[in-house]
């Protein structure tokens, strides 16, 4: 499977790349985006099967890229991956098409619990 990975900081990039190893989800193809511009290019060229974002990023944000996609049609599988958890975010991601919202810090485990049956298919 591909895995297209949002987030505006690299480091954080590295990490959630880390986590996905170590939940047991190392053998995906996985390619990085730095924001929501160069997210939605790379879904139209990289094609992945799963989306791990960032709520908060410069230039079109995780959520706006979310509401983009699901306009156009594209029903790719979309996380985020972010320090928002508040009741009110979560409803949001869930009402535009977000499967899962794992917050920051997160451990192996919260990806294996949220990505399994995603990965497993």
């Amino acid at each position: 499977m591909k895995i297209l990975i949002i987030d505006d900081s690299k480091v954080m990039r590295a990490i959630v790349k880390r986590t996905l190893r170590q939940a047991g989800f190392g053998g995906h193809e996985i390619q990085e985006a730095s924001n929501g511009v160069e997210g939605m290019e790379a879904v139209g060229t990289f094609e992945p099967d799963l989306i791990l974002c960032d709520w908060n990023m410069p230039q079109m944000n995780g959520i706006e890229l979310l509401k983009e996609l699901r306009g156009k049609g594209d029903e790719t599988p979309f996380g985020f991956v972010t320090s928002e958890g508040m009741p009110e975010m979560r409803q949001e991601a869930v009402d535009a098409g977000a499967k899962f919202l794992i917050v920051k810090p997160f451990t192996a485990d919260d990806f294996e619990q949220q990505l399994g049956s995603i990965l497993a298919a």
